[in-house]
């Protein structure tokens, strides 16, 4: 019986400490690649690739710009941004996209929208991905 509680608390400490980070903000949504086809066509919607350029040449989703996360100048192209028109962002996974959220929410970014499970989901679900040729 203590094991089992042990092991369940165990997971309830595991579980929080793992939260998105985006929990409860206004400014931030997590959403699914089929709400991102659709949000994506929203006229004024800016659409950011966060990933680097060699993963941006292996495939993207148009539309998309590509802003390198890791590059010196991220917080200076972020900064070139309309922070009152919504964002969507994504990577590879969602990892880089999530901070990169926060950063935008912490610049002052109205709204921005962060691709669960990035363009690895995108191609799961079997959306078209392109190729630099």
């Amino acid at each position: 019986m203590k094991r089992l509680l042990f092991v369940l608390i165990s997971m309830a400490v595991f579980t929080s400490s793992c939260r998105d980070e985006t929990q409860g903000s206004n400014t931030i949504e997590v959403i699914t690649a089929e709400e991102m086809k659709e949000i994506s066509k929203i006229e004024d919607v800016q659409l950011i690739d966060v990933r680097t350029q060699e993963e941006y040449e292996e495939g993207y989703i148009e539309g998309f710009q590509n802003i390198d996360y890791y590059s010196d100048d991220f917080t200076k192209d972020i900064e070139k941004l309309d922070k009152s028109k919504p964002v969507i962002v994504y990577c590879k996974s969602g990892n880089r996209s999530g901070k990169c959220a926060k950063k935008m929410e912490e610049a002052g970014f109205s709204k921005v929208y962060d691709l669960e499970g990035g363009i690895t989901q995108w191609k799961f679900k079997g959306f078209e991905v392109k190729k630099k040729s």
